[in-house]
């Protein structure tokens, strides 16, 4: 599908979405259920592309695995096909082939597995050659980069004959996501000895044992439908989000608190949590170093709002699906809106349009082959006609997005 229309919204809503499950959670489970022998019993898996290519590839008994652009897929199975002796050609789509591993690589050489890359060093695609003997169980690793290497290697680590002691150094980013590693190995009966002040992650051999275990709903794509509440322009639009958990595993939950400042207020119930409209705040900041994926729906809410917002912690974005900052320049200009970079690599600010509402020419939103630009883009139709290009890019992470969305917004 080339592009879609979404008309602007004309009436209040008030409904239930089944939200996909999470990604992160999924792959995260795939994993340490693959080092229990693929033993356990994994309910509720996400229909995500990545978390379905995650799936496959562990099935499948070839010399190469192709993760398309599924950049936790490429990393988790890096570490763990190393951690099996396995030889295994490592490749993606072009774009996986510009997004780095040389931290991770280097880790792994370091314990004693052999890599070549195939290309260009530090990057896909890379060659597993072997893992002989463990050679050290010491790694020191950068915190500030990508916490996908961080929980590679925890995942890994219990399974390695002397067991893995990580030292991260720099200021530690997306913490939850390390946390939700954590706990999940605790779920399958593995302890870490984790000392943030010390900035080590500890880890003796030890073994995964397998139980049956359920995925939670996905907070990023709960955060669209925060969007859609907040800009909806009835007072009565209630939208809940089943199978959402209060206390969840997952970094992005942070979206409750965050918009509580955008006018959306969350109440949680027996089946997940509802969204209610409440005032704004008068501006935002926020530090979205442990939940980045988040920058994008709050970026285009604050913009269409109106509501000038600061943001720091959102320097990994330059290296995920396309360059988001970049993107986001791009495309909320289209709306009258900016993210300025105030600070380089540090600090942002927002833009806002105060009469999004009197823009008359639809625009169209590139979505750079990036699932999160193209979600995070759809609910300005709340307020006005909007273009999508090349919408089905969602399959990466929330196959059903349109559909669901199709309950609230008409669709062309």
């Amino acid at each position: 599908m080339e592009s879609i229309l979404l008309k602007k919204n004309t009436h209040s809503y008030q409904g239930k979405i089944p939200l996909a499950s999470s990604k992160s959670e999924s792959n995260r489970a795939l994993i340490i259920n693959a080092l229990c022998g693929f033993k356990g019993d994994l309910e509720n898996l996400a229909s995500a592309r990545d978390t379905q290519t995650m799936i496959r590839l562990l099935k499948e008994d070839s010399d190469t695995a192709d993760v398309l652009d599924a950049g936790t897929t490429m990393r988790f199975l890096t570490a763990y096909f190393s951690s099996k002796g396995v030889k295994k050609l490592m490749t993606g789509t072009p774009r996986m082939q510009e997004r780095p591993i040389g931290i991770l690589v280097d880790a792994l050489r370091t314990i004693g597995v052999e890599i070549d890359y195939l290309k260009n060093d530090g990057y896909p695609p890379h060659q597993i050659k072997g893992f002989a003997n463990q050679s050290s169980d010491t790694v020191t690793i950068r915190g500030d980069v990508s916490s996908q290497y961080i929980s590679a290697l925890l995942m890994i680590a219990p399974t390695l004959p002397k067991g893995l002691m990580i030292n991260l150094t720099g200021e530690i980013g997306s913490i939850p996501y390390i946390t939700m590693t954590i706990q999940l190995m605790a779920s399958f009966g593995v302890t870490v000895k984790a000392d943030w002040d010390a900035k080590t992650l500890s880890v003796s051999p030890q073994k995964y044992e397998p139980i049956s275990y359920k995925i939670e709903s996905d907070w990023s794509g709960a955060s669209y439908w925060y969007s859609v509440v907040a800009l909806s322009r009835y007072a009565d639009t209630k939208i809940e989000l089943l199978g959402l958990k209060e206390n969840s595993l997952q970094g992005d939950s942070a979206i409750v608190d965050i918009m509580k400042f955008l006018g959306v207020e969350s109440t949680f119930t027996e089946n997940g949590v509802l969204l209610t409209k409440i005032p704004d705040a008068k501006s935002l900041e926020w530090d979205f170093a442990n939940c980045p994926d988040l920058t994008q729906t709050v970026a285009v809410i604050c913009a269409a709002k109106n509501i000038p917002a600061k943001y720091t912690g959102i320097e990994s974005l330059k290296i995920k699906e396309t360059d988001r900052v970049l993107a986001l320049q791009n495309e909320l200009k289209k709306i009258g809106g900016d993210l300025v970079e105030i600070e380089t690599n540090h600090l942002y600010e927002v833009k806002g349009n105060p009469n999004i509402s009197n823009i008359t020419e639809t625009p169209t939103f590139t979505t750079y082959e990036d699932h999160r630009m193209a979600m995070a883009f759809a609910p300005l139709a709340m307020l006005i006609d909007v273009i999508i290009e090349e919408p089905d890019v969602v399959v990466k992470s929330y196959p059903e997005y349109w559909e669901h969305l199709s309950e609230v917004i008409k669709q062309q």
